[in-house]
């Protein structure tokens, strides 16, 4: 149970947060990774992306809600370090080459 004085500050905030937030969206729920550690979650919402990146031929347009739900599980700094090894032919996992 929370503490009154949690509860207020909470209240507090909560209009605020959810007006700066309203328009951000996360990866839903996938029941293959029930652990709170969301890190294969993560490696396998970048790959879905890559994949689609494939399937697509580079097309970014298409594979943009793909990208979203990597970006909205994985840190930035894995992200931009998986796009620069996509550059560099050195990422791990499917191989397509970034733009």
């Amino acid at each position: 149970r929370l503490s009154t004085r949690v509860r207020t500050r909470c209240r507090l905030r909560g209009p605020t947060m959810s007006a700066n937030y309203s328009n951000i969206k996360t990866t839903p729920v996938d029941k293959r990774f029930p652990t709170m550690n969301q890190a294969n979650h993560c490696w396998n919402r970048y790959n879905e992306y890559v994949m689609c990146l494939k399937k697509t031929d580079g097309d970014e347009d298409a594979c943009k809600n793909m990208r979203q739900l990597a970006v909205s599980i994985c840190p930035d700094d894995w992200t931009s370090k998986w796009d620069e090894e996509r550059d560099e032919g050195k990422f791990a996992g499917v191989k397509y080459p970034s733009n």
